[in-house]
């Protein structure tokens, strides 16, 4: 039997902004190369979940350990946690004066200091692999929402990260854009990517996620495979918000 540190542990993780407890208690543990999708309504806490795994925002009690390492304990170099966890927004943050290239490449050059030449090979073999090589030159703002997003994850995984957090990175897009952007995740979580996903589209957590976590006024209120948490699910607040779901037409 293998003892192998979960690559993401959190232990009754606490956050609040000011009066308002977003966190409260937050414990999950996230096995080397599984995907788990975070499921909730607004308000939940997923987003702030995924930014206190990446330390953008500090935690207010509890322990984040990513492979093993406390990443909330003090001295912790930040900069270095965050070359092992890649995070992409539903808001593509693209630096709209640099070509598409050049967007790619600028983390690996500067915090993986690679060449300019390893950087430029690495970035153009994952535009290839996710249909994009003939945007290398372009602008962001030439590029439709879709091919922006998947800009955003390549420049993610350009860092060659451990662990993926992608919070709701399809919620801004028009809905015929949608598919291509989660054809990309089915790409990595083929490849063995570990992956934290926030996401609305219950349809995509049904197919990808090995296993799925409804959130709930800041806890795990039920975890279970995508099959016993859509067709059998046990929280009546879970019930409930499928059933919403399922209303709305979206399950």
């Amino acid at each position: 039997m293998s003892h192998r540190a979960p690559a993401l542990h959190l232990e009754d993780v606490h956050k609040s902004f000011g009066p308002v407890h977003v966190l409260r208690g937050i414990d999950l543990s996230v096995a080397a190369h599984e995907v788990i999708c975070l499921i909730g309504a607004s308000g939940s806490g997923k987003s702030t979940l995924l930014k206190c795994v990446n330390v953008l925002e500090p935690v207010d009690s509890g322990r984040i350990l990513v492979e093993g390492t406390d990443v909330t304990a003090r001295g912790v170099d930040v900069n270095q946690l965050r070359r092992r966890i890649g995070i992409v927004f539903q808001a593509f943050n693209l630096f709209p004066h640099m070509t598409v290239l050049r967007n790619i490449t600028l983390a690996p050059e500067q915090a993986l200091r690679q060449s300019r030449q390893e950087a430029r090979r690495g970035a153009e073999e994952l535009l290839e692999r996710f249909g994009l090589a003939d945007k290398s030159n372009e602008y962001p703002d030439r590029l439709s929402g879709g091919q922006q997003q998947r800009v955003a994850i390549v420049r993610a995984l350009a860092m060659r990260p451990d662990i993926m957090l992608l919070d709701e990175v399809t919620s801004a897009l028009d809905p015929e854009l949608v598919a291509e952007v989660l054809d990309v995740f089915r790409e990595l979580a083929h490849g063995g990517m570990t992956m934290l996903i926030a996401t609305h589209e219950m349809g995509f957590a049904r197919d990808i996620a090995d296993r799925v976590c409804f959130l709930d006024e800041g806890v795990v209120a039920e975890q279970g495979s995508p099959d016993q948490i859509f067709t059998a699910p046990q929280h009546k607040r879970t019930q409930q918000f499928l059933q919403r779901i399922i209303d709305a037409g979206r399950l």
